[in-house]
């Protein structure tokens, strides 16, 4: 059977179905790279903000007007609206989150049993990314309340993976090739807090560490009330890539409390002053919420200006979306529309201004980057664009095809986008 698989949405999505890719692909199935020929079609949908749940649907549209004989949806949007996810022209099966574990086994007829230990082969999976990375999901649901957020609804409570399981596949995708590992999420930082036995993420990490062979280690969004100081003596290991994303959401006070965020500007403030001190060149991105309901001009601006002041590495910006089911989605006084969407033009440009000085620093600099992508051009070199363990995206140009390697470089010159450099 050949299957395209499909996702969009947070890192999280794409370690699941890298996974799901996975077990199709060890029973023996084709992984291709466009609907038009499959004989199934399977998307991880997303619901955190209005856009992606229209998003998720049109993958669904564009996967049946291409002629997919089956299409199956799973993730967040066909969890919160299955009856709407299979009205859908060419759904044969929606999954919910809850079930999402048994989907490849349940279709392929095959125990969960028969996938555990094998290889998380390197190859580039068709049609969704070809990154090198490999995506391990440590955790899923979140027992915060956060006015403003779908995810927690559609995921449930926060559970942990067992850190033998995060241990066997991580050590599977080493043994496939993979250069790094992500540790993915939806309440990272929460790790252990359901088992109630003292164990941390911290201390999964050490594992990791200790017990994989994995070049480079990644973490996903992690918020910011989590960690403690010690935390960050985790850096004194080389593998840790040098990135952190703490949300932010906003940069009021006040907004955080409609929010029900559990920090302050404060507190936020002391933890990336702690964070960069502890671990030089460290990267830190965020995500902010423009336009949340009742947010004043004033609040606003002060919200700006501590977007400013962070001087994130770069970061994501979102016009506020009300969310059926939330808190926020019943709070009067929506802020108009325009000027959400003025005010996210504001916060964009700052932190893509934030963003450029971030990068400017490291001109001349050597990092290490691992090339993620390639292709050959007409002279026959190769153009190569990659990840520094920062999160700087860099590229070059070599003889020789480099795919897959971690490299030392230095930093020629700074574009817009990525750096310019040169393997030493």
């Amino acid at each position: 059977m050949k299957v395209y698989f499909d996702t969009i949405g947070c890192r999280l999505n794409q370690a699941e179905i890298e996974r799901l890719a996975n077990q199709f692909r060890k029973a023996g199935h084709t992984i291709i790279e466009s609907a038009q020929e499959a004989d199934m079609v399977v998307i991880n949908t997303c619901a955190v903000t209005a856009a992606a749940a229209s998003d998720s649907r049109e993958k669904a549209r564009q996967a049946n007007a291409a002629g997919a004989k089956q299409i199956v949806l799973t993730g967040c949007w066909a969890t919160l609206e299955p009856e709407n996810a299979a009205d859908l022209p060419g759904v044969m099966r929606v999954v919910t989150n809850q079930h999402k574990e048994e989907l490849g086994s349940d279709i392929l007829g095959i125990p969960l049993t028969e996938f555990e230990a094998e290889p998380i082969i390197r190859e580039p999976l068709p049609g969704i990314h070809r990154r090198t990375r490999a995506f391990i999901k440590v955790q899923d649901g979140c027992d915060n309340f956060c006015t403003f957020c779908v995810t927690r609804i559609a995921r449930g409570r926060g559970m942990s993976v067992p850190e033998d399981e995060v241990i066997r596949e991580i050590n599977a995708a080493v043994q496939g090739g993979a250069q790094e590992a992500v540790l993915s999420g939806v309440h990272l930082g929460s790790w252990g807090n359901d088992w109630k036995n003292g164990k941390s993420l911290r201390d999964l990490i050490q594992v990791i560490l200790d017990h994989t062979k994995i070049r480079r280690l990644r973490l996903s969004s992690l918020e910011p009330w989590d960690l403690e100081k010690s935390f960050f003596e985790l850096w004194n290991d080389p593998r840790m890539c040098r990135h952190l994303h703490f949300p932010l959401q906003s940069g009021s006070g006040t907004v955080l409390r409609r929010m029900a965020r559990n920090t302050t500007p404060e507190k936020y403030r002391e933890l990336v002053s702690q964070a960069r001190s502890l671990v030089p060149g460290l990267a830190i991105t965020t995500d902010i919420i423009a336009g949340f309901p009742q947010e004043t001009d004033a609040e606003f601006e002060e919200s700006l200006e501590f977007v400013k002041e962070m001087n994130f590495a770069g970061g994501h910006v979102f016009k506020y979306s009300a969310r059926e089911g939330t808190a926020a989605a019943r709070l009067p006084q929506r802020v108009h529309g325009k000027i959400a969407h003025e005010r996210s033009r504001q916060m964009r440009e700052a932190i893509q201004q934030s963003a450029k000085g971030y990068a400017s620093g490291f001109k001349d600099q050597v990092l290490e980057v691992l090339w993620e992508s390639s292709a050959q051009q007409a002279d026959g070199t190769w153009q190569l664009h990659g990840l520094t363990d920062n999160y700087l995206h860099a590229a070059t140009t070599l003889p020789e095809n480099h795919w897959n390697r971690v490299e030392r470089v230095r930093v020629v010159s700074v574009l817009d986008d990525h750096l310019l450099v040169r393997v030493i």
